[in-house]
């Protein structure tokens, strides 16, 4: 499960399940990019850290996920990679007729394209170099729907079936691509809607998770950015060498529902 001397770039990496799969892949001897689209001195402070933490090089590089220049000129930028992890998200709740189209348009742009442009331009280095891991973020959502979810659930699914192409792809030339399937995930973000879930329901902490925001999660139990991180490191290493072009689901059950 180690990686030294390998380069991964994991977009959208500066909080949640992006820093989350970022510690993973430095604590196992990554190099590691951070991307976001902020360029704050907090984001390359953080880059820092991870480098001080785990005794590998760690930078941070602004890319916007939604221009596709700026995903290939991230990929240029960092010198090519060994390990790309698509990560980068956003999320919006309307029904369809009132879903505003430039909504729909950012939400496909990031969640969806940005990985065909990042995949497009780390691909020429991995089959150069004979190894590669890809790495997808996906969904829950890109296995099952859910109302009022048009775009993400769309472009969550769009990302699975761009998974199982580029491993078709690259089958047999040292890389490997696969789609990591979360359920709820217990990020800064999540945690941050729970006090106004519990004031809206008049209930607990515990009671708000488990009855209305893991309602359709089985196991009624949030998983990690720690899980998640595990799950890319695994799927990174030469002991998933032949898996390729599946889906792996961290959901507590709710796909198998």
């Amino acid at each position: 499960m180690r990686l030294e001397g390998r380069r991964a770039i994991v977009t959208g990496s500066t909080s949640g399940i992006g820093l989350g799969i970022a510690e993973a892949l430095a604590a196992a001897g990554a190099e590691v990019v951070l991307n976001s689209f902020t360029d704050s001195p907090g984001d390359h402070a953080l880059a820092d850290r991870l480098a001080a933490a785990h005794g590998v090089a760690v930078r941070y590089i602004r890319a916007d996920m939604a221009d596709g220049a700026d995903c290939r000129r991230l990929v240029a930028g960092a010198g090519g990679c060994d390990i790309l992890v698509n990560n980068a998200g956003i999320q919006h709740v309307a029904p369809i007729e009132d879903f505003p189209p430039e909504r729909w348009d950012r939400v496909l742009a990031i969640n969806l394209t940005s990985a065909f442009h990042t995949t497009a331009a780390a691909l020429p280095g991995m089959r150069a170099k004979g190894w590669g891991r890809i790495v997808n973020i996906a969904s829950a959502h890109g296995l099952t729907a859910s109302p009022f979810k048009a775009a993400y659930v769309a472009a969550k699914h769009g990302l699975v079936g761009l998974t199982k192409t580029v491993a078709l792809e690259t089958a047999g030339q040292g890389i490997t691509c696969n789609a990591i399937c979360p359920g709820y995930v217990l990020t800064p973000l999540v945690e941050a809607q729970i006090p106004d879930q519990m004031a809206a329901h008049g209930m607990d902490r515990e009671t708000v998770i488990r009855e209305v925001m893991l309602a359709r999660q089985p196991s009624r139990q949030f998983a990690t950015v720690e899980e998640i991180g595990e799950v890319a490191r695994f799927l990174c290493s030469e002991a998933a060498r032949q898996i390729t072009g599946t889906t792996i689901s961290v959901d507590g059950g709710w796909t198998a529902l």
